[in-house]
């Protein structure tokens, strides 16, 4: 049996973490064990998490329910192949999903990861155009600020600035980007806020198969909120066109921005729509991407009559039975109440914070707070301060942002903000 420090060293000499530098990583923390929004070291200290492991454990960690349901599972069958089979875990969750996303969203396509689910979106809309004799509408059209994963055409899709794949530029698809949205939930919405957006579609809506949009809120390229009248304008401007919409809902999905899916914001329907994340309960990957009959049927009528893709573990009924759990507890909890009073407290909370010298903003939509910082923080010196505070977070670039599951209590969601305010002022009087 290794100890703590030969396994943290083995850890840093032979393991590459997200984002992470092979010859001088960040900390790392050894985990004991997760229950509820605790976070246990293996040095004993408890962390209150507030990040939801990177958005997705809505209701918390070892949640008997989410448990029980793997358990029964597993003993039937964790996995098959989706070629040719189906079965029961993965009929559900596609009926729950159909049931619950807006009106017109027919068909389910369930897939690996939030970046996969993108990939496949993509793969749609492009195969759709070419099934409408369009084979020159090939191009996806975005906005800046944008991120949509890591997997090669869901990076052609990220801000190619002020993203993380800038180094890849020139091995990926060249697409069209438009200027981001203004930033402000309930900034008035100006006709010209889509100028940018309008005139790309004039000049390129002939080469364009769709435009992908994160619904009102811009995740990993910012943390920035912005107006649902924008994201109404932008669909009917994409209809008008001749243009598909992706909706990004793969951070927004089951709640987090005070809807059940962000788009609800704006009262549209997407022709395509992404999930992940929370779509399990942060228990397991899976991801799916929703489609309109249109779509689903222009791909199967088309040249190769059917669609071209289909992940090995597709449809995997062990995450699938999970799946269904998770959103029958999402919807038995009333959560629409547990993220409101999330607002309420975020909202009171960081409000002080808008004082502070060395803070530029703090905004705060559904169950997420964004403290903007006036200058980037450094994750090295910030995430073990935290973390000595006994709370987890994952700052980056000049943003402390904080979502936490959707079961977190007054007295522990008080205690993140007091953390984490500590932690400001620690580093302010350096």
């Amino acid at each position: 049996m290794y100890t703590e420090t030969e396994q943290l060293e083995f850890d840093a000499n032979h393991i590459w973490h997200p984002y992470s530098s092979a010859t001088n990583p960040s900390p790392t923390f050894m985990v004991e064990r997760c229950d509820g929004v605790m976070i246990e070291l293996t040095d004993g200290r408890q962390l209150i998490d507030g990040m939801s492991s990177w958005w997705c454990t809505v209701h918390g960690y070892n949640h008997p329910r989410l448990n029980q349901a793997m358990t029964d599972q597993i003993t039937k069958m964790s996995h098959v192949m989706f070629g040719g089979f189906t079965h029961n875990p993965a009929v559900e969750l596609s009926r729950r999903l159909v049931e619950l996303t807006p009106s017109g969203l027919e068909r389910v396509f369930l897939a690996d990861s939030g970046s996969v689910s993108v990939e496949v979106a993509i793969k749609m809309a492009i195969q759709y155009q070419a099934s409408r004799g369009k084979p020159q509408k090939h191009r996806i059209m975005t906005v800046r600020n944008g991120y949509h994963g890591d997997t090669f055409g869901a990076m052609a899709t990220c801000d190619p600035v002020t993203g993380m794949h800038h180094l890849f530029q020139q091995s990926m698809p060249q697409q069209l980007f438009a200027d981001a949205p203004p930033l402000g939930f309930d900034r008035p919405f100006q006709s010209s806020d889509l100028d940018s957006v309008r005139h790309l579609l004039e000049h390129h809506a002939e080469e364009t198969a769709a435009f992908i949009i994160e619904p009102i809120t811009q995740g990993a390229g910012g943390m920035r909120f912005y107006s649902p009248d924008y994201l109404a304008a932008l669909a009917e401007l994409c209809k008008a066109f001749d243009v598909l919409l992706i909706a990004d809902e793969i951070a927004t999905g089951f709640g987090r921005t005070g809807k059940l899916f962000a788009v609800e914001h704006a009262g549209i329907c997407p022709d395509i729509l992404c999930l992940g994340k929370a779509l399990t309960g942060g228990t397991m990957t899976l991801a799916a991407t929703l489609c309109t009959a249109e779509v689903a049927n222009g791909i199967s009528h088309g040249e190769a009559g059917v669609f071209m893709h289909g992940p090995t573990f597709m449809g995997n009924p062990l995450a699938c039975r999970v799946a269904c759990e998770s959103i029958d507890l999402l919807l038995e909890n009333n959560w629409s109440q547990q993220v409101s009073q999330i607002e309420r407290t975020l909202n009171s909370a960081l409000s002080p914070l808008r004082q502070h010298a060395s803070v530029a903003n703090v905004r705060v939509l559904g169950a997420m707070g964004v403290i903007e910082m006036k200058q980037p923080v450094d994750l090295n010196e910030i995430q073990p301060r935290l973390v000595e505070q006994g709370v987890w977070l994952r700052p980056f670039g000049k943003l402390i942002y904080m979502m936490p599951p959707f079961v977190i209590t007054q007295a522990e969601l008080e205690q993140l903000c007091r953390a984490t305010t500590a932690v400001i002022e620690q580093l302010q009087q350096q």
